[in-house]
């Protein structure tokens, strides 16, 4: 993982109430992982996403993509890589790639499809987001 291939990164770190009886993070808790980074990439860009909410403007996603690498158990560290890619018109493209630290072995890939919904319950893309995919790469 190179960090500078990524338009955001941030470090986490597994708790072990997030493994499974087998002793690996669940499955399903990875996708908390990934979720929670997207909400603080919006934020250090400058979005909010609960002042989204509170507009009538919600942010959902359509399709979940996710390849499992490698399993984290408890305490280990990991970070989270974050790109965002125009889709269509209407979706945009969420790329998330899980590391574990300190090797860097990867754990996790994940193309996550979003849009928003407006106040008319209609898709559209607010007009920062359309801002932010100009300058962002995958």
């Amino acid at each position: 993982m190179q960090k500078d291939s990524y338009a955001f990164t941030f470090e986490m770190s597994v708790r072990d109430y997030e493994c499974d009886m087998q002793g690996i993070v669940n499955n399903s808790v990875y996708q908390n992982y990934i979720e929670h980074v997207r909400h603080e990439y919006l934020k250090q860009v400058g979005l909010d996403f609960s002042q989204y909410t509170r507009q009538g403007i919600n942010l959902v996603v359509v399709r979940a993509e996710l390849d499992y690498k490698y399993p984290l158990t408890s305490g280990d560290a990991f970070v989270v890589g974050v790109n965002m890619h125009r889709e269509s018109a209407l979706k945009f493209a969420v790329y998330q790639d899980i590391f574990r630290l300190p090797d860097y072995k990867p754990v996790l890939k994940a193309k996550i499809i979003v849009t928003a919904i407006n106040q008319r319950g209609r898709p559209e893309i607010p007009e920062a987001f359309a801002a932010l995919f100009s300058s962002t790469t995958v």
